[in-house]
């Protein structure tokens, strides 16, 4: 280690940092008046995109907060303020807003974009710390974040002004997206890609059906079942066995047939399924999530569930190996 360094004095500037962007946000708590109420109901009642803005840091986090209202319901897109000046100005719509950050409220590029943007007759929301700028006079709903100390040691870099410039867009967002009532299945929808995604997506999208749904009628025998598990396609370990209606009245599974070994019992020509099926299976319905077919999966310690409709007759199984697969 450099002998110059001193382990003690970094971390205790590093918690400087901390607590100075931790103060910052907290206190925007207190500015959270009517202002930020109007603009809530300016995002809401947008028929177009909240098209996010800002030059430096400032449009780092605008970029950020965008993405973060995209994903939750709010059509957004982020537009660089110069490249608006020079043709992308044709991104706004008189039904948009516009979006725009700024810490000083009076950065060149944003200034010169504003009377265009009011000319198209889009909206303007201005998230700043300059609450007499000419950002704020410009804007329809000022978010003032107030003059916030930096944690940079000279009080020059954006640090903890861009900390809260991004918290307060972030509480825009997540109030936003309660107003429209965005569900966790609609979050489902924009992100099919990632782990949480896939936890959140409908079973009727991956549940085994077709030729992969192994089908039995009761009164079966043991044999016949067996080999319906095994000739079935995906050779699943279980299967659901029906009355003359097409109604799920139970489950085989490979567990029962090993238990019944155990036992000493063999695979007479005789023996019929009911006598040895669950009569209570775990069932769930398409429009289930993911998840939901994961819980009740782990917390009924089995391997299989019936998928069925609103008369109970299955049509899909859910195989904790399908799971895994999805890397639920």
């Amino acid at each position: 280690m450099n002998p110059a360094i001193q382990p003690h004095l970094l971390l205790a500037q590093a918690a400087e940092v901390v607590r100075t962007e931790a103060a910052a946000i907290a206190a925007l708590e207190s500015r959270l008046d009517e202002r930020f109420v109007v603009a809530v109901e300016t995002l809401v009642a947008c028929k177009g995109f909240v098209v996010a803005t800002g030059v430096g840091k400032a449009g780092i986090v605008a970029q950020k907060i965008s993405a973060t209202l995209a994903s939750t319901g709010t059509p957004s897109l982020f537009l660089h303020p110069t490249e608006a000046l020079h043709g992308d100005l044709g991104r706004i719509r008189r039904d948009d807003v516009l979006l725009a950050l700024s810490n000083s409220g009076e950065s060149a590029e944003i200034v010169a974009l504003l009377p265009a943007a009011r000319a198209i007759g889009a909206r303007i929301v201005a998230i700043t710390g300059g609450a007499a700028s000419s950002l704020a006079r410009y804007a329809d709903c000022v978010l003032d974040i107030g003059r916030v100390q930096e944690a940079c040691p000279m009080n020059l870099a954006p640090t903890a002004s861009t900390t809260a410039m991004l918290a307060m867009g972030d509480a825009l967002a997540m109030v936003v997206s309660q107003a429209r009532s965005f569900s966790r299945e609609d979050y489902a929808r924009f992100h099919p890609g990632g782990a949480l995604g896939r936890r959140l997506m409908k079973i009727g999208d991956m549940m085994r059906s077709g030729d992969q749904l192994p089908l039995l009628k009761a009164g079966s025998t043991l044999k016949e079942t067996v080999l319906v598990m095994n000739r079935t396609s995906g050779r699943p370990g279980a299967a659901l066995i029906v009355d003359e209606n097409g109604v799920l009245v139970g489950i085989f599974t490979h567990g029962d047939l090993a238990r019944l070994f155990e036992r000493g019992i063999t695979l007479e020509a005789g023996d019929i399924v009911d006598r040895h099926m669950g009569r209570a299976p775990k069932t769930v319905r398409a429009e289930a999530l993911v998840e939901d077919a994961q819980r009740l999966l782990h917390d009924h310690r089995i391997d299989q569930l019936a998928v069925v409709d609103e008369a109970h007759r299955p049509i899909g199984l859910v195989d904790v190996q399908d799971l895994l697969d999805l890397r639920v």
